[in-house]
């Protein structure tokens, strides 16, 4: 049996959250791009035998993007249900990757953890998407 969505004019809130993490996404590939020319280190390598800072700064663009699908996912498929509050959820989960990228770039490692609040942005794109999927199945 066939469902219709109708999508609410927040969820215009929803795409400017995505864009802005692609641009995000971009900005940390930039700053590995001009750590490679600041540390000398030449591709193919991904890490540098010599200069942890340099590391660091590439972790940060990693985890990023190995964190990157799953945030999307969660935030276009959550926001069809709560499309404001996904959006806040949204730069929740950013600003705590820029409080993340900021502390790992300092070349402690130990200073990522500035960022875990972020995490509370995205339970709660968890909570929205699983919330969804249980209505469109007519679970509850």
């Amino acid at each position: 049996m066939a469902l219709t969505i109708a999508i609410e004019e927040d969820y215009g809130y929803v795409i400017i959250v995505g864009v802005v993490s692609m641009f995000f996404a971009q900005g940390l590939g930039l700053n590995v791009l001009l750590a490679r020319r600041r540390y000398g280190v030449k591709y193919p390598l991904m890490y540098s035998d010599t200069n942890m800072k340099f590391n660091c700064l590439q972790r940060v663009h990693g985890n990023y993007l190995e964190m990157f699908p799953t945030f999307l996912v969660l935030l276009f498929c959550g926001g069809l249900a709560h499309p404001f509050n996904c959006a806040i959820a949204g730069i929740v989960y950013l600003l705590g990757r820029l409080a993340y990228s900021i502390g790992y770039s300092t070349g402690d490692p130990t200073k990522r953890l500035f960022g875990i609040f972020g995490y509370l942005g995205i339970f709660y794109l968890l909570y929205s998407t699983l919330e969804l999927a249980v209505r469109l199945l007519r679970w509850v």
